[in-house]
């Protein structure tokens, strides 16, 4: 059922070209077909004329036989193009141009043969029992002195006939189907332009009923249909006027909550979340569409929030205070501002990361300030002594002299790591990475540090597999790493304790380890010991910096690896970190840390 204009328009016109066009082949290929035929009979009956012509001397000769008709029977059918054959008075074929005659039945029934004896013409259609398919003969008789000698006939089949007509009809066809290809655009833009204001008119009423009516008729017609649409256009453009003004501002200040940094939410007279800005949503740690009209209490989840909403309520007045949100949750700064109807604006900031730096700073500056304070003060101490007296003593000046060196060592040598860890950090400490077997990066350090293990009644050793591959590294730093863990685990083993380096593959890494059977780290300390300056407690401070590990988390990343502890406490600990292999890794480059 056609259901639109357009349809109604469009379908009965373009079924009216169809048919008209279909009609118009049949009969046109009807009469060509007609008027061939026509112009074909008049062909073969001019040929026969013209081949009982060409055969009167043959057959005036007393001497021609059988084999001059089929000769020249076949001659005459190649200069024409067509099937000649040339039969005698008493139906027997003399010669044909296509068969033997000696194998063709009696034609003296044939009805052109018959006609022509009869009329002197004879024309018949059918298919031929010698050839197959379908034929057009024409007949007429050989006269020799007033008397019939033998009976000329020619004959083309009407597939060629038959192969114009398909040629005419498929031309017919095409231009057909051109002329409606190209009327059927023609027709369905008419029908378009008929329809297009109607259906627009009632889209946009749809729209406007829902209430957009932000839609406008365009249409350059006089009539009903532009009179409609114009009449429309002026209902809804003083509605848009008004809406323009509530759109723009709505829009404004949604932006301006979606895009903001600090939650923001409405609470009404009844408790209920009014609105809540996408800040609002994450740091509450809730979803937008599930907290609108839901109670405020439910939403915030937190005591010191409703608490701070609950003070504003009763006083009418503005409430402010930094929260410590319970758990993983962030450090708010909670301002609630009192709004008309009972309502509440509550605003809140996130200062986690203002605080988090704040509490590193804090750190830093408590660390390096104790860092330096006992050698600050056992240099003031000894220049007091020397001041006071001490320089009249040689050897006691000398001796003080040496501490004095020791303490200002130990300062530079805090100053020394504070200045490659910020290289290293700031990413301006080159590494030269090269292929290294794992043993030129342990064994050095390790036997370097053997005498102190021996004077603390330590074993310390090392433990590498046959066949470990190389590693792609900085000796240098790496055996610093290897310096740092070990002289680690001698300080925190007791008399008599192990201390154990070994190496592993794993994945297409190398782990290096220095397990000891020490003292051990608290649980809670294990995820602060790679901090800088970070110290577990007295027992384990010692005298140094504070930074070694910090350092060698740094050059351990830097190589593309990782470094991490495993330890019990009182049951000793076992650092380690990771170098990747060199075999698929460009020797001698240059990298930074």
């Amino acid at each position: 059922m056609l259901r639109s204009i357009r349809q109604r328009i469009a379908v009965p016109y373009a079924a009216l070209i169809l048919v008209s066009t279909v009609v118009l082949a049949l009969f046109v290929s009807t009469y060509v077909r007609a008027e061939y035929l026509t112009d074909l009979e008049s062909h073969l009956v001019a040929d026969a004329r013209m081949v009982g012509q060409a055969v009167l001397p043959a057959l005036r000769a007393d001497s021609a036989g059988a084999q001059v008709l089929q000769t020249l029977a076949g001659q005459l059918g190649d200069s024409l193009g067509a099937r000649v054959t040339l039969i005698g008075v008493d139906g027997w074929v003399l010669g044909d141009s296509y068969e033997d005659p000696l194998g063709m039945d009696n034609h003296l029934t044939r009805p052109e043969v018959q006609a022509a004896l009869a009329d002197g013409v004879g024309v018949s259609t059918r298919r031929s029992p010698t050839l197959g398919y379908d034929l057009m003969y024409a007949a007429v008789p050989v006269i020799l002195e007033g008397e019939t000698v033998a009976i000329s006939r020619v004959s083309l089949p009407l597939t060629r006939v038959q192969e114009r007509v398909d040629r005419l009809r498929n031309t017919v066809l095409l231009t057909a189907a051109a002329v409606l290809l190209l009327a059927g655009p023609l027709v369905v833009l008419t029908a378009e332009g008929i329809a297009r204001p109607v259906r627009t008119l009632t889209q946009l009423a749809e729209r406007a009923s829902q209430g957009e009516r932000s839609g406008r008729i365009r249409t350059a017609s006089h009539d009903e249909t532009g009179r409609l649409a114009d009449a429309f256009n002026r209902m809804i453009e003083e509605t848009d006027r008004q809406m323009d003004a509530l759109a723009s501002q709505r829009n404004a200040l949604t932006a301006v909550l979606t895009h903001m940094a600090d939650g923001v939410i409405i609470t009404g007279a009844d408790e209920r979340v009014r609105l809540i800005n996408p800040a609002a949503a994450r740091l509450l740690d809730t979803a937008e569409a599930s907290a609108v009209g839901e109670r405020f209490v439910t939403v915030a989840r937190d005591h010191q929030v409703v608490e701070i909403w609950r003070r504003c309520l009763a006083s009418n007045t503005e409430q402010t205070a930094a929260v410590e949100m319970v758990g993983a949750r962030p450090f708010l700064q909670v301002v609630v501002t009192p709004l008309d109807g009972d309502s509440c604006l509550v605003l809140l900031q996130d200062l986690t990361r203002i605080r988090r730096l704040e509490t590193v700073r804090r750190d830093f500056i408590s660390n390096i300030s104790h860092e330096l304070r006992t050698p600050l003060a056992s240099l003031r101490a000894l220049v007091e002594t020397l001041q006071d007296g001490a320089l009249a003593d040689p050897p006691a000046a000398t001796q003080f002299l040496g501490l004095m060196q020791t303490e200002v060592d130990a300062l530079a040598q805090l100053v020394e790591e504070l200045l490659e860890l910020s290289r290293i950090e700031s990413g301006r400490a080159p590494l030269r990475l090269c292929p290294t077997p794992v043993a030129d990066v342990i064994h050095p350090p390790v036997a370097r540090l053997q005498p102190q293990a021996k004077r603390a009644h330590l074993r310390l050793f090392v433990e590498l597999p046959e066949g470990l591959p190389d590693v792609l590294a900085d000796v240098e730093r790496v055996r610093q790493v290897v310096t740092n863990l070990v002289h680690n685990a001698i300080k925190f083993t007791p008399l008599k304790g192990t201390i154990r380096v070994w190496a592993e593959p794993a994945g297409d890494m190398v782990r290096i380890a220095v397990q000891d059977n020490g003292i051990g780290i608290a649980t809670d300390d294990l995820a602060r010991v790679f901090e800088r300056f970070y110290k577990v407690d007295h027992a384990r401070s010692g005298k140094g910096t504070g930074l070694g590990l910090a350092i060698a988390r740094h050059l351990a990343r830097a190589h593309g690896g990782d470094i991490r502890v495993e330890s019990v406490e009182g049951s000793g600990s076992t650092f380690s970190f990771t170098l990747p292999f060199a075999h698929d890794r460009p020797v001698d480059s240059v990298q930074q840390g």
